[in-house]
């Protein structure tokens, strides 16, 4: 990330710059951002990457995201003699808690705990400690790997979060792009855990989005900068058409895993289950999605 950053022009990146809104320019209809400290940047394309609760994602008024009845907690785990895990995303559920372990490398592990949102997990702070014993709590019928995983985590990487997703329908239907603003990542698509595929996903945006906007300077002959306002949008409507399908389909997987996670009705759960079955047979069919190349 360094070596990619020190390749840009001098003040191209600005940390702590908190965007509060986006207007389009009255003459130009080029968008404007403006920031909480009262100074405003003037866009030839506004790529919106800013999360769960995107500012660019309400410009373009998508629809509200909906909620599951589960709170998530994540965070790292650092293991300095190495922790011997395989490479796989691992998920194991017991009882209400589903607990997931991600290795980072052959010392760093990602992993999260989430269990359907009680009174008193609706009222834990942002204290990490605090974070961190609930956190056991949750996990106290897993194997001692997976207590002393939590017992050991880098405080500094916890956080705590009900656990929210667009709609599948949303995704399928909703108008992601407006003049030369467009959203990716969490801010277009974001979806529950279970199937650990919400950073992937993002990752292909970019790769997908690059490639769209390269393909079109490519066929002008033309330097990037140079690309005309109309083929730009050409390019951001190619990048939505060829993510659509597959964000839509991961999104409806994630949202009956966590429809089944939610309810306790026995007859709900089976109907889930057997759509799960119908529309999903192969389990690893997600991971196995290949976006292209740049």
């Amino acid at each position: 990330m360094k070596a990619l950053a020190d390749d840009l022009p001098a003040d191209t990146i600005r940390f702590s710059w908190e965007m509060i809104s986006v207007k389009l320019d009255a003459d130009t209809s080029l968008p404007v951002l403006n920031s909480r400290n009262g100074s405003s940047i003037r866009a030839k394309v506004l790529i919106g990457c800013d999360g769960l609760n995107s500012v660019v994602a309400d410009f373009l008024e998508l629809k509200p995201k909906s909620m599951f009845l589960r709170c998530g907690v994540r965070g790292f785990t650092n293991y300095p003699n190495g922790h011997g895990f395989a490479p796989n995303f691992i998920r194991t559920k017991r009882g209400d808690t589903m607990i997931g372990r991600s290795p980072v490398d052959d010392k760093l592990v990602f992993w999260f705990a989430s269990q359907r949102l009680s009174f008193e997990a609706s009222k834990i702070s942002r204290d990490p400690e605090v974070i961190r014993q609930v956190s056991l709590e949750f996990v106290k019928d897993y194997p001692s790997e997976c207590i002393e995983m939590i017992e050991n985590c880098d405080l500094t990487t916890l956080s705590f979060t009900r656990l929210r997703y667009r709609a599948p329908w949303d995704v399928l239907l909703g108008n992601f792009r407006r003049g030369n603003v467009i959203v990716a990542g969490d801010a277009m698509h974001v979806m529950g855990p279970f199937l650990g595929q919400g950073g992937s996903a993002a990752l292909e945006d970019a790769v997908v989005l690059a490639r769209c906007l390269a393909q079109k300077a490519k066929k002008l002959g033309a330097p990037k900068e140079n690309v005309a306002r109309q083929e730009i949008g050409e390019a951001l409507d190619q990048f939505v058409k060829e993510r659509r399908m597959r964000l839509f389909w991961l999104s409806l997987q994630t949202y009956l895993l966590g429809s089944l996670l939610d309810t306790s009705s026995t007859v709900r759960k089976v109907l889930i289950l057997v759509v799960l079955l119908v529309l999903f047979r192969n389990p690893r069919h997600h991971r196995e999605y290949d976006c292209g190349r740049l």
